[in-house]
């Protein structure tokens, strides 16, 4: 069993931030030693580091709660749970990395035109500098 300092140091995340999972709901409350400290188990750590993984895919808290509302569904698999039985969870997990994938495809989409833009506007700044430039050395030679 890991400690709450334990399980940051393995995932990243601030103990803080645990604890504000847990909060949320999007964490179960993990057992408790006598004295009250969290104690986290390796599947519970594998479990953070999967939701960690979606957040850092730009998922908010309420998808990722929704993602695993039926639990984790490939250590349901490990424990040789019917796939049929787990069709319903595959679906509403499909549909929400579906629809999340759509809106980080728009904000690529996006990003992209900012970046043309910038790109241009950059281009135009050379060229205006260079102009300077040459007009500075040009008219320096005349005098």
């Amino acid at each position: 069993m890991l400690t709450i300092s334990q399980v940051s140091e393995r995932t990243g995340l601030s103990p803080y931030t645990l604890r504000y999972y847990e909060k949320v709901g999007v964490l179960k409350e993990p057992k408790r030693k006598e004295g009250g400290a969290r104690s986290y188990s390796e599947s519970e750590v594998s479990f953070i580091q999967c939701l960690n993984g979606l957040k850092r895919l730009g998922m908010s808290l309420e998808e990722i709660t929704e993602f695993f509302r039926d639990g984790c569904v490939m250590e349901k698999i490990q424990q040789g749970e019917d796939l049929a039985k787990l069709s319903p969870s595959l679906n509403k997990r499909t549909e929400i990395l579906t629809k999340h994938l759509a809106e980080l495809e728009a904000k690529k989409k996006e990003l992209e035109t900012i970046m043309a833009l910038t790109r241009e506007k950059l281009a135009m700044y050379d060229a205006l500098a260079k102009g300077a430039a040459e007009e500075k050395n040009g008219s320096g030679a005349r005098e």
